[in-house]
């Protein structure tokens, strides 16, 4: 056999075993990431399953509405308005329709729909207010500020809320592009995983490095700060016009509650908050000092779990309660 042909048999033989090993890794892997414990494949299922390209680079992605998964072993259903919940009722004459704005944890990603901060807020203030209160989930992950009071204004004014709640974490200020639709990070898990391995290896590690990262997001002249700012600011002009009444509830990161190094963030939002006329709550207090262990939702997944949940619900129901007396169900 000539020798050009023995080298073209040796690459179309490398080929096809290489597309076979890559075959075989990516079924074990499926296989052995049905038991949904793997936080980076379950955020990929949440994107293939239920987020939806958008043309606008402001949105980029967007729930798909009136449809259900089990992600991380926990059903998330999503009404006719892309709202994480039961379809949406009627609002009873007096009623009060608050409106929750935020991303993955305001959407309790790894929390059972009955043990949400909105599902909770939604409980006790029927309890005590002596009138119809609908608490609704517009949470989206890996939405920021800018995203999603672009999503409100886009879809959600309908909804005509008499309340909102600005659910803001740190990450809401970061200035996040529109996102590739890769083709390979989409149909392939092993794709996915390989993905993680290499950020995890060549992103700066350690609280430090983060606790810079987020001194850089925070700086007055830094883009995606002035888009933030702008948002909150478009968003109060809107809720005074409308006679809404508009709140921020600051949500600390669960990394470390023992020794909270964030809390520079904490005090630029609260400087925020009181410029644009957004009655402020910060959850810290009633979350410090609490290990990850008992707060995240998987021991990959700093997101808060039930617990968190309700100590954030337990946070806030003062802001909202119009009477002060009431309590979060366990």
């Amino acid at each position: 056999m000539p020798q050009t042909n023995k080298k073209f048999l040796s690459i179309i033989l490398l080929c096809l075993s290489s597309a076979i090993a890559l075959g075989l890794a990516e079924g074990l892997l499926r296989i052995k990431n049905s038991s949904m414990t793997n936080y980076d494949i379950e955020m990929w299922r949440y994107g293939k399953e239920l987020k939806t390209r958008r043309p606008e680079p402001m949105l980029d992605f967007d729930h798909v509405r009136s449809k259900s998964a089990i992600l991380q072993n926990v059903e998330i259903r999503l009404n006719e308005h892309g709202l994480r919940g039961a379809p949406l009722s009627a609002l009873p004459p007096g009623g009060r329709r608050i409106l929750f704005l935020g991303a993955s944890i305001t959407f309790g990603w790894g929390v059972s729909e009955q043990d949400t901060l909105e599902a909770r807020l939604e409980t006790a203030l029927s309890a005590i207010d002596k009138q119809p209160v609908q608490v609704l989930n517009a949470g989206v992950g890996n939405y920021n500020t800018e995203r999603y009071v672009s999503r409100f204004f886009d879809e959600l004014t309908g909804l005509h809320p008499t309340d909102i709640v600005v659910h803001y974490c740190l990450r809401d200020a970061e200035d996040l592009p529109a996102g590739g639709d890769n083709l390979l990070l989409r149909h392939s898990q092993l794709a996915v995983i390989l993905w993680g391995v290499y950020h995890r290896f060549f992103d700066k590690k350690g609280e430090q490095s983060m606790v810079q990262y987020y001194r850089d997001v925070y700086q007055p002249e830094a883009p995606g700060m002035l888009k933030m700012k702008e948002k909150l600011r478009q968003l109060s002009e809107y809720a005074k016009a409308n006679n809404i009444r508009i709140y921020l509830a600051m949500t600390p990161i669960t990394y470390n509650l023992v020794d909270y190094k964030f809390g520079f963030v904490h005090d630029i939002m609260k400087q925020v908050s009181a410029e644009y006329g957004y009655t402020y709550c910060d959850q810290l207090p009633t979350m410090k000092g609490v290990s990850p262990k008992d707060i995240w939702a998987m021991p990959t997944d700093p997101h808060p779990n039930a617990l968190g949940h309700r100590l954030m619900a337990e946070a806030i129901l003062p802001m909202l309660s119009q009477s002060g007396n009431a309590s979060v169900n366990n």
